[in-house]
Formats: C-alpha cells, sequence, structure tokens
C-alpha cells in the first residue's frame, strides 16, 4: 500500500488524422514527455552500507570463530549480493520507463498541492528487486548446494513461494485485488514451501507451564505447519499495511533483514550443532541478498521518493523473510522483530473487520502549505505516531518509524544477550557443584 493515487485511463480517445499519421511513421525512435525519474541518493545508502557492513563484519570474521567452509560460503553469498545491489540500482531507471509507457504510475497523495504532487510516479519496482534477488539465488546454488544436498529441496521450495508471491503481488499491482483476496494470497504462495518442510514441529514449553502438562516439549503435528502458513499470511500483509509513507516499507524491510543477519551470526557462533549451525546459514543466504537488493531500490524510494515500491515488493519482501524464519528454525524470534508491524495490525484491526469505516487510503492529512502531516483517527502506526508526537514532515515521521523499530531491536538483542550470559552462567555454577560433589 503505497501513499498514491492510480491514474485513471481517458475517457475518450481522439482519432488520429491522416496528417498525425504520416508524422508519426515519420519519427524514428519513440519519444516521451515524461522526465527521467531523479538520481539515486547514493551517498545516504554508502553510509547505510557502511553502518551496517562493520558491526556485521566484526562478528563474523573476528568475534565469533565461525568453520571456515561455512564463512566462505556466507563471503561468496555477500559478494553475488553485493552484484545485486548493483544491478538493481541500474535496472530501477530502465525499468521506470517500461511501466510509464505502460501507465503504471500514480501520484504521491502526501504531496498533494504541491508541485511534487503532480508528478507521475512509476509503480511496481519492486519487481525489479524481486527478480535480480531470484537470479542471484539461483546462481549461488552453483557455489554452495551439490545435487544430494539435504537443504536444496527447501531451498527451491522457498525459492518458488518467494517468486509465487512476487508474481501474485505483481497482479495485484495490476489488477487492483480485493483487501479479502490479498489476505488468502500468501497462503497459496506458502504452498511449495509447507509440502516441503521436513524441520522439526515441536515447541518448547515455557517453564512455569511444565508441572501443569507434564512435558518440556510438545509437537504439534499439522497443527504447527497451519501456524507456518498463517505465519507468512502475516508478514507479507504486515509490511503492506504498515506503510504509505516514502521509504516506510524498504526501509522496515532493511532495519529487520539486518536484525536477521546478526541474530543468525550469533546463534552460529554460540552453537556446536552442525544441523542448527547450516540451519541459521540457510536463512544467511536468502536474507543477505534481501538486504542488498532492497538497499538499491531503497535509493529511489528514500524521501523523496522517484519510484513507488507497490505491492509487489511488500508481498516479495515479508513472503522472504517468512520463509527465513521458518527454514532457520526461528519463528518465534522473527515474530518479535515484528513487534511494531503486530502493534499496527492490532490497530487496524477494528477497520480491517469493518468494525469501524475504512477508506481506501489510511493516510495522514497533508497541508501543502507547511508541509506537514497531521494524524487522523485512522488505525495505523502511523496516524498513532503523528497523534502522540504532533505534526511532522514526512521525511522526519518515516525516520521516527524506523528509529522505534530499531530500538525495540536493540532492546530483543539486549534481552536475549542476558538470557545467554545468564544460562551460561547457571550451567558453569551446575558443573561446579558436580565436581564438588565428586571430589
Amino acid at each position: 500500500m503505497a501513499a498514491r493515487k492510480r491514474a485513471s485511463a481517458p475517457q475518450s480517445v481522439k482519432e488520429p488524422s491522416p496528417k498525425e499519421i504520416d508524422k508519426t511513421h515519420q519519427i524514428k525512435s519513440p519519444v516521451t514527455d515524461d522526465p527521467p525519474i531523479a538520481p539515486p541518493k547514493s551517498g545516504f545508502i554508502f553510509k547505510l552500507i557502511l553502518f551496517f557492513s562493520i558491526p556485521y563484519l566484526y562478528l563474523i570474521f573476528y568475534h565469533y570463530k565461525i568453520d571456515l567452509e561455512l564463512r566462505r560460503s556466507i563471503i561468496i553469498n555477500a559478494g553475488l549480493s553485493l552484484v545485486g545491489f548493483f544491478v538493481t540500482l541500474r535496472m530501477i531507471p530502465v525499468a521506470s520507463r517500461y511501466v510509464i509507457r505502460r501507465n503504471l504510475f500514480g501520484y504521491d497523495i502526501n504531496k498533494r498541492g504541491t508541485p511534487q504532487g503532480a508528478v507521475k510516479v512509476p509503480e511496481s519496482l519492486g519487481i525489479v528487486v524481486g527478480i535480480s534477488f531470484l537470479v542471484l539465488a539461483i546462481v549461488f546454488q552453483y557455489f554452495n548446494f551439490t545435487s544430494d544436498s539435504n537443504w536444496l529441496v527447501e531451498y527451491n521450495a522457498a525459492l518458488a513461494s518467494i517468486c509465487f508471491m512476487t508474481l501474485l503481488g505483481f497482479v495485484d499491482d495490476v489488477l487492483d485485488v480485493p483487501w479479502r483476496v490479498k489476505l488468502l494470497l500468501p497462503s497459496f504462495a506458502a504452498l511449495p514451501l509447507l509440502m516441503a518442510y521436513a524441520g522439526h514441529t515441536t515447541i518448547i514449553i515455557p517453564k512455569p507451564l511444565i508441572p501443569y502438562l507434564g512435558m518440556d516439549v510438545l509437537d504439534l503435528g499439522w497443527i504447527y505447519k497451519l501456524y507456518m502458513g498463517l505465519l507468512a499470511v502475516f508478514c507479507t500483509n504486515s509490511i503492506n499495511i504498515h506503510a504509505g509513507l516514502n521509504g516506510l516499507e524498504v526501509g522496515q524491510t532493511v532495519v529487520i533483514a539486518f536484525a536477521i543477519l546478526v541474530h543468525n551470526v550469533m546463534q552460529i557462533g554460540a552453537s556446536t550443532d552442525p544441523e542448527y549451525k547450516q540451519a541459521h546459514a540457510f536463512s544467511i543466504y536468502l536474507v543477505q541478498p534481501l538486504l542488498a537488493t532492497s538497499l538499491g531500490l531503497l535509493a529511489y524510494n528514500w524521501y523523496p521518493s522517484s519510484v513507488f515500491v507497490g505491492d509487489t515488493y511488500t508481498y516479495f519482501a515479508g513472503m522472504t523473510m517468512a520463509v527465513v524464519g521458518i527454514l532457520g528454525h526461528f519463528s518465534e524470534t522473527l515474530l518479535i522483530f515484528f513487534f511494531p508491524q503486530v502493534l499496527n495490525f492490532l490497530l487496524s484491526l477494528p477497520q480491517l473487520f469493518g468494525f469501524i469505516a475504512c477508506p481506501r487510503h489510511r493516510l495522514p492529512r497533508f497541508d501543502p502549505q507547511t508541509g506537514l502531516l497531521t494524524g487522523t483517527n485512522d488505525g495505523t502506526l502511523v496516524n498513532f505516531f503523528l497523534r502522540i508526537f504532533g505534526r511532522k514532515t514526512e521525511k522526519s515521521l518515516c525516520t521516527y518509524l524506523l528509529v522505534f523499530q530499531v530500538i525495540f531491536l536493540l532492546f530483543c538483542f539486549s534481552s536475549m544477550q542476558g538470557q545467554r550470559e545468564k544460562e551460561r552462567r547457571k550451567n558453569c555454577s551446575h558443573s561446579v557443584h558436580l565436581y564438588i560433589e565428586k571430589t
């Protein structure tokens, strides 16, 4: 859901005269009055890349002792992802000309009444990211997987689900599918993944409940697969409805994707189980290309946006993160990373289910005189922030929302690190007591 209004087709088309037809035949190349899109915000993006790369590389090369073979695969994947970043950066202007030619453009509602509000903004540029990602992920198989690899089936099933969701997202952009249908689309796209899933279907019972249930692990069977399908539906739609500002959809994806990378590296470094390590490495192989290609898109989508990402991107990004959470066996942690999206979903429930009138665009009101946004009574986190913190510019509001996401993720990592340290001390204390008893 982008902050845009789609252009409608003209009511009638005037038949060209014979003289106009002759002039048309004299034109050797197509000419368009539409100006090219604004150049990418490269300086801002390269600062972000530097900000993400330094702590990430520190964790991989210095802080944790990661197996050389596993580290080699991660670096090869990172190199391919970097190629994907530059390909995305180069191909977006090319794709923009094609989508505008096919009338796939809109007008930025949050700039209505200003000169920028009258500019045609190409839509559905998430298709470039989706295609770049899929090509990179397929090529990476040559460097990492063998024909008898246990992970190859699940890897290809993951790519099939992501490809299916990208296609359905593009169909939604073109056909403007109703909301009720949108909620069901991810469940169809997740079918290849659910059918190929061969991992555990158990959950760990919280310690306070163990005396009452008489077990510490519960096998849910097919209910666990139902949960995975619902997770895919939630992730895709949560990115889609937490939107409406330039850079918000891609920005939240970049932040969550980086958090997933850090979480996976931490789990690999702290574990001694090869299968557990491989599950988290599998997640890294899909998230690194997602992060790199999304940064390429963010160069054009950050305020002021020169392209709209469309439902193609939000569905693609949501499904990719759902896939890595499921196959990396950290779906519960993934939901914690999505806390702002969960909060936005809870605020949206009364309107999504029709208890309160739901307008087509649940966006704040824009004042062209001041350039500030004012919150409405619509149930979104965007409007909630404006009601709490007062009127803001679109850029500052988007920054506030992304900083909120970052702060919560830092709190999550701090809590997980504290819990891990607590367990380590408990194990050390237990070992000392055993040693004393033996002596």
